[in-house]
């Protein structure tokens, strides 16, 4: 049993055969891995990591987490869930301005919890601020 990781989602996901696929590639079956089916905010593969990481910011006693991402990421949107599900406040530094109305992940995201920031000309959000050489208050 694996024990630094926060349990967040559904697995194992499953195997999915592609028949059209394996038709034309008659020496293989060919499966595809549907890690949209984890279970986390509508599913996606950053699930997995986020147990790793959730966990190990819960063990170092933080409070918070902060991440950065384009304003529809799904890394965002399963971010804030995770947050949401461990008890954990969310920042999301998002790029770009603050549109008049949110949909799809940042709508998501919002309703998760996340306290949402937006970078401007930062596309990403990723780039502006070094972690290292600047403290952040929220």
């Amino acid at each position: 049993m694996i024990n630094n990781k926060f349990n967040l989602g559904f697995f194992p996901t499953p195997l999915q055969e592609l028949k059209k696929l394996s038709k034309k590639h008659p020496d293989y079956t060919i499966f595809i891995k549907r890690d949209d089916n984890t279970g986390l905010a509508s599913g996606g593969n950053k699930t997995r990591k986020l147990e790793y990481l959730i966990k190990q910011a819960l063990d170092e006693g933080c409070d918070t987490v902060i991440t950065a991402g384009a304003q529809q990421s799904n890394h965002c949107r399963q971010t804030a869930a995770a947050c949401s599900i461990a008890g954990l406040k969310c920042h999301l530094l998002l790029g770009g301005e603050k549109p008049e109305v949110y949909d799809g992940n940042l709508l998501l995201s919002s309703i998760l919890g996340a306290n949402i920031h937006f970078t401007g000309k930062n596309r990403k959000g990723e780039d502006c601020f070094d972690p290292y050489k600047t403290r952040v208050f929220f």
